[in-house]
């Protein structure tokens, strides 16, 4: 703690707090360069969240599913529903289900003996749980469970319950005190039937037979889905469903009769598709062309920690509003980005699709120049386009070939993805950990190093000046102390006199 001030009278503290105020003038200019950097840099680093999420929206303007959606309407719709990919047929289609998949069960015959408390053990229990269940060819697959010192059933069960290889599960119900063990898959998959037995799970163990009252005689279930196609094709499945030329048909419940699926395109989900997309091109067109627009207020440079102190939060909301404006403007990689994105939609596509240009499908770039190229969707053309031929919309937009008949959405990718490589050597990534690895970052660190070279000679100018303060009050004390000795001489000899 420094006291100044004793001998001359002077407030030190305050002298030297103003003249660290002028000293310090030059190091907030440098915090407020890196500031401003730093601005800069996260602004960059929107404009590529937003190319990034398009980037990524591209993908899905590549699949046939974006134009060529379809809808499935059923008269069973409580019984049989479907669904299709894009290359399923348009078309009726009849299904007639009679038997539904499903799971088979076994239930014991008789209440439980056993101690849910006690180990199985301390119950004489001590021998391996064996059972047999099938795989898809019907080949035995025999599982096998050790019983540890220790094992309660419920541990047991955990066992049969938590193996991967084992398509059965083992449940205790508290309420009738039984057992119930059952498949966890529909279908029928004992085929061979060896020596009679066609049980989906097939045991001699005395465990499971004299102690939980198991008996396979009791097992129901196991059976396949039956359903006839189109009143001619009679199939099963293992599953609630099937598929067919590209439909995937899903039952809940037997028909009452046929149950007709018809099957056409989707067309308002693939106008959904493509409005989605070109509302986000549209939003960063309007990011990027506000970018260049927004007036630079050269008078309003980021405010140091002092000048907030003496600010309202709306007074220093509105100042950084002007400070934080034209930030990215003039910035090439933006400018030439935003170039080369409306350039891919102008160019044609000379394939094989009915379609070369965008404004054949109902989609043009805006009349006002201010809007900077965004995309104008003509949505009863762009409709008709879908309904009468999607493949040939599908080809103009994601043909993935060089050259002339390159889809515009690959054009558009290939300067996206360059304008992203621009922005993130410029303003690095947000996962980036070293200002090294980007422009920004680099003068950033180069401003640091200044701050921190500076901030140190202000200390030793502030030593500076508490030692020269503090000599010149040791003379005026030296002073004082010599004026104080004349004075008593004097006094002393005049009264003498």
């Amino acid at each position: 703690m420094r006291i100044g001030g004793l001998a001359s009278g002077i407030d030190t503290e305050s002298i030297i707090k103003d003249l660290m105020q002028a000293e310090r003038i030059p190091l907030n200019k440098l915090e407020q360069d890196k500031t401003k950097l730093e601005w800069q840099r996260d602004a960059f680093r929107d404009v590529n969240k937003l190319l990034s999420e398009l980037d990524n929206m591209m993908l899905d303007m590549k699949l046939s599913s974006t134009y060529n959606s379809k809808m499935i309407s059923s008269t069973q719709s409580d019984a049989v529903k479907a669904t299709a990919n894009a290359g399923a047929s348009n078309g009726t289609y009849s299904i007639n289900v009679s038997q539904l998949a499903t799971s088979a069960i076994n239930v014991s015959e008789n209440e439980l003996t056993l101690n849910q408390d006690q180990t199985l053990h301390e119950q004489g229990i001590t021998e391996d749980v064996v059972f047999t269940t099938f795989d898809k060819e019907g080949n035995a697959q025999t599982h096998t469970y050790q019983i540890n010192e220790g094992d309660k059933l419920s541990d047991l069960f955990k066992k049969i319950n938590d193996d991967k290889d084992s398509p059965v599960r083992m449940t205790f119900d508290e309420n009738a005190n039984k057992v119930i063990m059952e498949t966890t898959r529909t279908g029928k998959y004992n085929t061979k039937a060896e020596n009679g037995i066609d049980n989906e799970i097939v045991f001699t163990d005395s465990f499971l037979t004299d102690s939980l009252h198991l008996s396979m005689s009791e097992e129901k279930g196991g059976e396949n889905a039956k359903f006839t196609y189109n009143n001619a094709y009679e199939t099963e499945s293992r599953d609630n469903q099937y598929s067919l030329n590209g439909v995937t048909f899903q039952f809940y419940d037997t028909t009452d009769g046929n149950a007709t699926l018809t099957v056409n395109n989707d067309v308002d989900a693939s106008v959904e598709n493509i409005m989605k997309f070109v509302d986000k091109y549209n939003e960063i067109v309007e990011t990027i062309n506000g970018s260049q627009q927004e007036e630079k207020y050269r008078d309003f440079p980021p405010l140091t920690e002092e000048q907030k102190k003496e600010m309202t939060e709306r007074e220093i909301e509105l100042w950084e509003e002007k400070a934080k404006s034209g930030l990215l403007k003039g910035e090439s990689s933006l400018t030439n980005g935003l170039y080369n994105m409306r350039q891919s939609w102008y160019s044609s596509v000379n394939g094989e699709g009915a379609f070369s240009s965008l404004t054949e499908i109902g989609i043009t770039t805006s009349n006002n120049y201010l809007d900077g190229g965004k995309l104008v969707v003509d949505e009863s053309k762009l409709r008709e386009a879908l309904t009468e031929d999607p493949e040939s919309v599908q080809k103009l937009f994601s043909n993935s070939s060089d050259g002339e008949d390159r889809g515009l959405i690959n054009r558009l990718e290939d300067a996206v993805d360059i304008t992203m490589a621009q922005i993130s050597q410029r303003a690095g990534k947000a996962t980036d950990t070293s200002l090294d690895n980007y422009t920004l970052g680099k003068r950033m660190k180069d401003i640091d190093s200044r701050i921190t070279n500076f901030e140190r000679r202000l200390e030793l100018t502030e030593a500076r000046y508490w030692r020269q303060f503090s000599e010149m009050e040791r003379a005026i004390s030296m002073m004082n102390q010599q004026s104080s000795m004349l004075m008593s001489n004097f006094g002393s000899g005049m009264a003498q006199g």
